[in-house]
């Protein structure tokens, strides 16, 4: 049986472009910026000074609160300066700025030459000070999503190796290069949850590693292989669940309420590294891709790097691009700035000659429907935007504007190239803090 959802769509894939190059290790630069804030949640706080001295490994700044994640040095050599610096979204955050003496001598990093000694507290606590995040993008805690209220309420543990995005290939080389890390993973999230089995979720353009997957798990009963419809956006949380389980959530609902965890491939490897090897997340597979790069490739990056050394590293480009995009072309971010560092939730940066939403200006709608059609929560995203650009944040909610993912596929089909999900976005944000201005007035 092939998993899928209702709605989607299929953008040009792009993925050959950078899917069978090998994995290659880069060398940072002098300078490595680490921003306070790569994750959600509160920011960490510096427990490093100028003018210290650090080692690869060690940790820099630690979590802000319940919801935030430790963030560790990549490089040995001292602490330049604490500075706000520009991030892949735009934004100036507040970074540690270390200067790299070259030498890249580590911090003693704890072995456990026996993971199934450990207790459940113990691997939440080691994936807790590794400061693991979602690595796919959305950058949750990884120890607040393994700790629900009812463990024994979890039922599947879900691997996104869908990996939906055009261009991307970071997963796709974790999974072919080296799928053991992956699988043991997934083996070591399976210990704090009794009642679950895991199930590692490939879209079917990826025949190679559903494969190799499979003859690795052939001897694990409880971790199987599922094949789905290759479609975007098949990796999105709630289409995975409805896809592997049938199951569905919606805005106010979490994945353990489904009986589900979903964590996506490199955050599992992390979660291995953390665990068994004691190693935080210091480095990560960075996919350089885009019709205007001279060599598409993957990288083995070091967190803090600079993205525009990493793009120079894969030859540039062939000409100057239109667009930058940090992440995939349907949910990533413009870039305006390639000086930007890498962080645990940045996949890639994408190069492309023309910018296609430039050169089509938007139109009026013309009522064809297509955007309900692809529309992966079955909402009316034309109507949702209409609503949005007269401000009328009570329809919006009353026609389900807040249960909108923001994957981009009513902006994809559009004939009228209307901004739609950008429309949809900004009246979900607004949305948003209404309602926490009228609760902190409770």
């Amino acid at each position: 049986m092939i998993g899928t959802f209702k709605g989607g769509v299929h953008p040009f894939e792009g993925k050959d472009l950078s899917k069978n190059k090998p994995v290659t290790e880069l060398k940072p630069g002098n300078e490595l910026v680490y921003p306070l804030s790569q994750h959600i949640g509160a920011p960490a706080k510096p427990v490093v000074a100028v003018g210290d001295t650090v080692k690869r490994g060690q940790l820099i700044a630690e979590s802000g609160g319940f919801v935030s994640a430790n963030i560790f040095s990549s490089v040995s050599g001292k602490v330049k300066s604490i500075t706000p610096r520009r991030v892949a979204t735009g934004d100036m955050v507040q970074s540690i700025v270390i200067e790299n003496d070259g030498q890249y001598d580590e911090v003693d990093f704890v072995i456990v030459d026996d993971v199934t000694s450990l207790s459940k507290e113990e691997i939440i606590e080691k994936v807790k000070y590794a400061g693991v995040v979602g690595m796919g993008g959305a950058g949750f805690p990884t120890h607040v999503k393994l700790s629900p209220k009812d463990p024994d309420k979890i039922e599947y543990i879900i691997a996104n190796c869908a990996e939906c995005e055009p261009y991307l290939t970071s997963d796709y080389r974790q999974m072919i290069d080296d799928p053991e890390s992956l699988i043991e993973g997934m083996k070591i999230v399976l210990r704090l949850f009794d009642n679950a089995k895991g199930v590692l979720g490939i879209e079917d353009n990826k025949p190679d590693a559903i494969k190799k997957l499979t003859e690795l798990t052939a001897s694990e009963p409880n971790i199987t292989v599922m094949s789905l419809r290759t479609k975007y956006p098949q990796g999105g949380e709630r289409q995975l669940i409805k896809a592997v389980t049938g199951r569905e959530i919606n805005s106010r609902m979490l994945p353990a309420d489904a009986g589900c965890i979903v964590d996506n491939v490199a955050t599992l490897v992390a979660i291995y590294n953390a665990v068994k090897y004691g190693k935080p997340i210091i480095n990560r597979i960075f996919t350089v891709s885009g019709d205007a790069v001279s060599d598409p490739k993957n990288f083995y990056v070091c967190t803090g790097m600079n993205v525009a050394d990493i793009l120079a590293a894969a030859g540039g480009c062939t000409a100057e691009p239109e667009k930058y995009i940090s992440g995939g072309p349907m949910m990533g971010f413009a870039m305006f700035d390639i000086n930007v560092p890498v962080t645990k939730t940045g996949s890639s940066i994408l190069a492309f000659k023309e910018d296609q939403v430039v050169r089509h200006p938007a139109t009026a709608c013309i009522n064809c429907g297509r955007c309900v059609e692809v529309c992966p929560e079955q909402l009316v995203p034309s109507r949702l935007a209409k609503f949005s650009e007269h401000n009328d944040m009570e329809t919006f909610e009353k026609w389900y504007g807040v249960e909108c993912i923001e994957c981009g596929s009513c902006s994809f089909v559009c004939p009228a190239k209307k901004h739609l999900a950008q429309s949809i976005k900004t009246m979900k944000r607004s949305v948003m803090v209404a309602r926490r201005t009228a609760a902190a007035k409770k």
